[in-house]
């Protein structure tokens, strides 16, 4: 997703659909397939997201001096960072689409969106290829960091790129030369640019990103977004709970009973200590196991048996205290 023809196909696939009662039973194999891509679960970082985009988007529509308001997505790993920015960037880029259809014989003819992953150890130049590249902008080795900003706002303008979504931001380090000019870059994309940027990352706070003058004026400017582990309660809601029966609503095993899996919420809460994307990928892990296996459900010795992210086992693993 990283050049345009990619995030193209990933915007304008269809999202893998829930199971139907209507629909005709499918294969296994069509079955695993799905459990592999498996349905987007909406958070509440998700929606918070997309109405913080759509606001600051009207927000820096006709601004002109200075750079546009800008967000940051952060948290730990594995909390769905990721999900929530590609999940934003394709409901904008839809909408734009079907309000502004390319014309006839011009399939392409805007780019509304734009998304680039920070490289690591990123120099100014490394960052602003990364840029280049996404929309095919031809560069050379002899051209100057300079040659290749001119390009890459010219051509990012001229295709109308509106949101501009940049990932692992938190590889960024201002303190260190390379990095300061990297940091640099990006303000001044930013006021170049008629365009408005969401970046994502682990931490952000945490990070050298908002220490020193260049850390100053990037809070300044952003709003931030903490896309945490989803609390087992939160006032009389249960957030996690909610999370589970979202994805237990989206299975498609033969023979599960509704409601097995939120009533192991605490149990999902202690092993996944609330991260989102390990909740997803265990519970995904068990409906392929109970697939393979001829069972078509989930049981809590079907969950026990799944050995999780490194991070979630780093968790539960016992300290010598205990």
């Amino acid at each position: 997703m990283t050049t345009w023809q990619g995030w193209y196909r990933f915007a304008t696939t269809d999202p893998p659909t829930p199971p139907q009662p209507e629909d005709p039973p499918r294969s296994p194999e069509q079955r695993l397939a799905y459990h592999s891509a498996f349905v987007t679960i909406r958070t509440p970082a998700i929606s918070q997201l997309a109405t913080q985009v759509r606001t600051l988007m009207i927000l820096g529509r006709h601004q002109q001096t200075t750079a546009r308001p800008s967000l940051i997505v952060t948290g730990p790993a594995a909390a769905g960072k990721t999900t929530a920015l590609l999940n934003v960037g394709r409901a904008y880029h839809l909408a734009h689409t079907r309000k502004k259809p390319p014309p006839p014989g011009s399939a392409h003819a805007t780019a509304p969106v734009a998304y680039v992953l920070v490289p690591p150890g990123a120099t100014a130049k490394t960052l602003i290829t990364e840029f280049a590249r996404y929309l095919g902008i031809p560069t050379t080795t002899r051209m100057t960091q300079t040659q290749i900003t001119d390009a890459v706002c010219h051509t990012y303008t001229q295709a109308g790129v509106q949101l501009v979504l940049i990932d692992e931001i938190h590889r960024l380090n201002p303190r260190t030369t390379t990095g300061a000019q990297a940091a640099d870059l990006l303000k001044d994309l930013t006021e170049r640019l008629p365009a408005t940027f969401v970046y994502a990352g682990i931490n952000v706070t945490d990070t050298p990103l908002f220490s020193g003058t260049r850390g100053a004026q990037l809070a300044g400017r952003a709003t931030l977004i903490t896309c945490g582990p989803l609390p087992a309660r939160h006032g009389t809601r249960q957030p996690f709970r909610d999370a589970i029966t979202d994805i237990e609503n989206a299975l498609d095993l033969t023979h599960h009973k509704p409601g097995t899996l939120p009533r192991h919420a605490p149990y999902l809460h202690q092993r996944t200590a609330g991260r989102i994307g390990s909740l997803t990928r265990l519970i995904r892990q068990a409906a392929i196991t109970a697939i393979h296996d001829g069972t078509e459900r989930i049981t809590k010795t079907t969950l026990d048996a799944v050995q999780l992210d490194h991070l979630a086992e780093q968790h539960n693993r016992p300290t010598r205290n205990r």
